[in-house]
């Protein structure tokens, strides 16, 4: 049995691709739904580092290919090792855009290639959530802060 090696995710927004796409380029809006710091916005060929402060954790990221409006393509280096990150953003009307994130280039295997794949399914769909969330009520739910909280840390870190 062969295992998966690609994530998607995706989510219709109900605003226009251009806000869509800032929303992901610009990191003072990109702060409000997923990462808490940035060393700056995500620009063609430059590395940036976005950090989750409450975690104690970063990755780089560097866009690769970019398209205005509808499509990011990065390579992203987080626990490790570089895997490639596509961002689609599909206009579907005037004011609806919708966002497909693909996640793929692991290089693991077995269980731990089993545990990378669905961390990432789980958070991209977590990113798709709070970005809806924010760019379509202006409502920061706190989707990464609120995955392991302090409080419960000895459950997840068993």
């Amino acid at each position: 049995m062969e295992l998966i090696k690609e994530v998607a995710a995706q989510m219709t927004i109900r605003r226009p691709a251009s806000e869509v796409y800032q929303a992901f380029i610009n990191p003072e809006i990109t702060k409000q739904f997923w990462f808490t710091d940035s060393s700056g916005p995500l620009e063609l060929h430059k590395t940036v580092t976005w950090k989750w402060k409450m975690y104690g954790v970063s990755a780089e990221s560097t866009a690769t290919e970019v398209i205005p409006n509808e499509m990011i393509k990065m390579k992203w280096v987080g626990s490790g090792s570089e895997t490639t990150v596509e961002f689609h953003f599909i206009s579907i009307s005037p004011s609806t855009t919708y966002l497909s994130i693909k996640h793929y280039g692991f290089d693991k295997e077995g269980m731990e290639l089993q545990a990378d794949v669905l961390d990432s399914m789980g958070g991209f769909n977590m990113v798709l959530a709070g970005c809806k969330a924010w760019l379509e009520q202006g409502v920061n739910i706190n989707l990464i802060a609120d995955k392991y909280p302090e409080d419960v840390a000895e459950f997840y870190r068993k």
